[in-house]
Parts: structure tokens; sequence; C-alpha cells
């Protein structure tokens, strides 16, 4: 079909053009996605040939980079800086989060994911306002999940703070930094700090373990981020109904529990505690031979394994952990099944070796995620923009009721 020339094309046209059916031409330009105005005999519209060609490009599938899978290509595209995934691990803002694992603290990791120049979110005098009712409510969940004692809090955390609902870029990022002290603080059951987060948490977790607070410290910021996966996108939803960011994390942190996200590391540590005490090659191949799963094993991502278990597993390895654990599980797994370890197992193996129950990889986990939901959040209010994607529908077709 010939085009029209210049700025504008017909209904048809840009139907046409995009593959879509009018129907669909009109709800885009009721969301504001392409612009549409009177033509010169006002008996129709016409339609801005940019906005039409813009919207077919990002409809477009990218490239699949080397070593990469795709999800499913009808699941939700958005922009973002925040960060993406490359075959050499997740970039954070331009930052390969491996090469910044070797040297980092997730502060400073915050501080790039946040995009924070002018003002300092971990300075000592930015701790969490402590609440009456926030201590109340921690000491009665005292005994219970840490993140769920974590979510109790932050449901009362927004009114201590009378800066919470603030819109200004520099101020969300001074809120990000009282959340984060606080989620940690809240699921140590300790008392807010402004000492780095790493070793908050290795002083009550491994104080005796030589090498904990830098495996601790790795393993944070390497769990940052990870582009836009289930509980991240959760949290730009809710933030995009105009949520504070308090609230948000708490949307977070319930998708993050999920046994198919966060809550897979206590299933990799049960793996671990069966294989690591026996020879291990006759048990995979009994369990390759029935049919099982390996928890820690496989990515939807990553083809050839995840290079941040690869790092953590690799200073795990410098640290003193078991070769067993932090090579040959892996190898074999992998050479049995053709797939290779994720950060989950690796996890797994940090939480073994420091000589923690089962059950702290996934508390790991929601500390440091934490910081990329803020980012994502913040992002998101900056946008300003409702999330409502549409549903195909696949049910039974309307049938007119008959009056008689």
């Amino acid at each position: 079909m010939k085009k029209s020339a210049g700025l504008y094309l017909s209904a048809r046209e840009a139907s046409a053009e995009l593959a879509i059916s009018q129907a669909t031409l009109y709800a885009y330009v009721s969301r504001g996605l392409i612009r549409s105005e009177p033509s010169a005999d006002s008996r129709s519209h016409r339609y801005r040939a940019e906005d039409v060609r813009t919207l077919k490009e990002r409809r477009t599938p990218a490239p699949e980079p080397r070593g990469m899978r795709s999800f499913d290509a009808d699941l939700p595209v958005m922009d973002s800086a925040v960060a993406t995934i490359t075959e050499d691990g997740p970039i954070y803002r331009g930052v390969n989060c491996v090469d910044l694992a070797e040297r980092d603290t997730l502060e400073h990791t915050a501080t790039l994911l946040w995009d924070v120049t002018g003002v300092d979110p971990f300075a000592p005098d930015n701790c969490p306002s402590i609440s009456d009712e926030m201590r109340a409510v921690a000491e009665a969940t005292r005994g219970a999940n840490a993140i769920d004692r974590a979510i109790a809090v932050l449901a009362l955390a927004a009114v201590a703070d009378p800066r919470a609902f603030t819109r200004a870029p520099e101020g969300r990022a001074m809120v990000g930094g009282r959340i984060l002290r606080l989620v940690v603080a809240t699921m140590l059951n300790a008392k807010t700090s402004p000492q780095p987060l790493h070793l908050q948490i290795a002083k009550v977790w491994a104080p005796d373990r030589k090498h904990a607070a830098d495996l601790i410290r790795r393993a944070l910021v390497l769990l940052a981020d990870h582009e836009l996966n289930a509980s991240t996108f959760t949290v730009r939803c809710a933030a995009s109904t105009g949520l504070n960011l308090y609230d948000a994390m708490i949307a977070g942190l319930v998708a993050l529990k999920g046994p198919k996200h966060g809550g897979a590391g206590v299933l990799a540590a049960q793996l671990l505690k069966t294989l690591a005490g026996g020879d291990v090659a006759p048990m995979i191949r009994e369990r390759v031979a029935l049919g099982e799963r390996f928890a820690g094993f496989g990515h939807g991502v990553y083809k050839h394994g995840d290079p941040r278990a690869q790092a953590l597993l690799e200073a795990l390895a410098r640290s003193g952990a078991e070769r067993k654990l932090t090579h040959e599980i892996p190898q074999r797994i992998a050479e049995a099944t053709g797939e290779f370890v994720n950060i989950d197992y690796a996890l797994a193996v940090l939480v073994h070796t420091l000589g923690l129950p089962p059950g702290h990889e996934l508390v790991l986990f929601s500390m440091a995620r934490t910081v990329g939901w803020i980012a994502h959040a913040s992002e998101q209010l900056r946008h300003g923009r409702l999330i409502r994607p549409r549903a195909r529908y696949v049910g039974p077709a309307a049938v007119r009721a008959r009056i008689t």
C-alpha cells in the first residue's frame, strides 16, 4: 500500500503499518500513544506518522543478545534507565555488577542505581524515625519470619516519616536511604545504624567467621537489581498508583516470597543439604533418572550460567569453602542436565558456609533487592503514568440474553 506523504497517515494506513485493527488503533490513541486530529474534511481523523512508526519500532523485538534467552514476547516491556541484563551479568546504569561486587558496598551501589549526585542518602544522620507503634510491632513480631516482620513495620513507617511523599528526586533518595536501613535493622531484629550494612549483617549472623563481611558485601551488590523481574514489576505497578516508597516496598517483599522467585533459594538450600552429605554422582544420576529438577540450576535468561553465581562461588572458594560445594556439585549437575548454576544455589552455599539456618538466603536477597525496588519505584514515580496493561480475552464470546 502506498503511504501518505508528510506527517500524517489515514486510519487504514496507520492500521496497516502496525498490522492491527482500526479498533486497536483507536485504543492506542485513547492511551496517548498516537496523536490524532480531524482531517481537512472533518469527517475522519488522521494520525501522526512519527508516532505510528515509533510505536512500531517499540513493538518489534530487539535482537537477542548472544548467550541470552528471551522471555515471552507478549510480556510487558518498559523503558528504564536503571539496569539491564547481559550475558556478562546485570548492568547497573552502565556498570557491570560483577565488577562492582569486587570492591563496592551496597550503599555505593544504591547511589548508582538511584542516580544520586547532590545528597548522601547514607549520611550518619539520615536514619529512619521509629514511632512507638513501630517499636511495638517489631517487638510483637520478633519471632516471626524476617520478611513478614519487615512488612508489618513498613506498613507503619510512612506515617512516621513526614517526608515520605516527597516529589523531589533528591528527597526520594534520602527516603530510600532511611527505608534500606529500616529494612535491614528490622530483619536483623537490631537497632538502626549508620554502620555499613554488610558489617551490620555479618555482626549479627556470623560474628566469628573471618570472611563473612566480605562475602555478604559481594552478595548484596550482586543481588541489588535484575531488571524487570516479577517483584520489581509488582513494585512499579504499585508505585504507578501514587504510593509512597515505603508502601511500594511492601508490594515487592510479598512478591519476592514466592517459590518461583526469591523463595527458590530455600529449595536450593534443601538440595545442597542432600548432596553435601554423600557421594554426589550417584545421587545426581538417580534424581535425573526420576525426572527431578535441581533448584538453583537453570535460568530463564542465562543460557551458559549466571555470572553472579559464578562470581560468588569463586569468592567462596577463595575464602576456603568446600570445593565440593563450589565446583563439584555445579559441574556434575551441568554435565547431567545441561543446566548451569544460578544465584539461588550460590546463595545456598554462602548460607551453608557461614553456618546459618536455611531461609537466610531469602532474607539476604530481600535486603539487597530493596535497593533495586527503590530505584524502579522512584523512576516510575517520575514518569507519573499509571501502569495499566490490557488483557487478551480468550473466554467465551458474548451472547445476548433472549427475552421471553
